[in-house]
């Protein structure tokens, strides 16, 4: 049967009470030992012992802490509530903080799902959700094992998708994520790693992503290639509009009549014109349409 988190059952007192009993512990040591026989001193000592006895046993509990108690190495229980208390001073005490944490996972460099190497880095949100298997069923420091596994969840999301729609068809890629669903991974991914430390992930989202440096920039040109072939794409889509709203206008209200050898030259100068990089210079004709 698999050990659970559960309430510690011994006996606990509050650390006022406690006190209480110190304190009278403390007034009949002096009593006994004032009074100067064998027996009294005896019984003076053995207060002075409980005493020492007792003050290793207080402990402060502050909100979304707890302690792990162990009895020479025996799980007894986890104290969730804050406050202030005694137990007996063999438990030992562990404190096991149930606080929202966060953790920053540097970029680390991975291979996308078509083979690129990217940078890709991630912030994790986490929480311990059972103190038995964060303290009993992990070797060394919960926050380590999160850093570990939460590299390990990251690399093998970042190599089920590509890094942009310029790589492959899927609607999803790293970089373009509106569905939620690369988060969504990341997190049952994380979830079904860290369940055995009885730690649950509130949040893990992506914070950094880039191209590796080596092909850094040959992808950034490619970028600026695709940027400038769609921009020439709008470009002629609107200087073709334009010039056939320009020959609609033109005929419908009988400006001018053009054959169509100077349609076609008209066509060619004004997607020139509207095509252009730089401003056109104009040229003033002043012969005859046909010169």
């Amino acid at each position: 049967m698999e050990a659970q988190e559960k309430s510690f059952s011994g006996i606990k007192l509050t650390g006022f009470q406690a006190l209480l009993i110190i304190l009278l512990f403390a007034v009949l040591a002096v009593f006994t030992i004032l009074l100067s026989k064998v027996w009294s001193i005896i019984l003076g000592v053995i207060c002075i012992f409980c005493i020492v006895f007792m003050f290793p046993g207080f402990m402060i509990i502050e909100p979304n802490n707890s302690r792990v108690l162990t009895f020479f190495g025996r799980y007894a229980g986890t104290i969730l509530k804050n406050g202030f208390y005694w137990v007996n001073p063999l438990y030992l005490k562990a404190k096991v903080t149930l606080r929202i944490l966060n953790l920053d996972i540097e970029p680390i460099k991975v291979n996308d799902k078509v083979g690129n190497p990217v940078m890709i880095g991630a912030v994790v949100v986490w929480r311990v959700k059972d103190t038995y298997k964060a303290s009993f069923d992990i070797s060394g420091n919960v926050r380590d094992f999160v850093k570990i596994q939460s590299d390990a969840a990251l690399r093998q999301v970042a190599g089920m998708y590509a890094y942009d729609t310029n790589e492959t068809t899927d609607k999803v890629t790293l970089r373009s994520d509106e569905s939620g669903e690369v988060t969504k991974r990341l997190e049952e991914e994380l979830n079904s790693r860290l369940a055995i430390a009885g730690i649950e992930i509130v949040e893990a989202r992506i914070n950094y992503l880039a191209y590796a440096s080596e092909i850094a920039s040959v992808m950034l040109r490619r970028q600026q290639a695709d940027a400038i072939i769609s921009a020439r794409e709008r470009i002629v889509e609107g200087a073709v509009s334009m010039v056939h709203l320009a020959l609609e206008k033109l005929q419908k209200e009988n400006v001018v009549e053009l054959d169509e050898e100077r349609k076609a030259a008209m066509v060619s100068n004004l997607l020139v014109v509207l095509c252009a990089d730089e401003s056109a210079q104009p040229v003033v004709n002043t012969g005859t349409l046909y010169q």
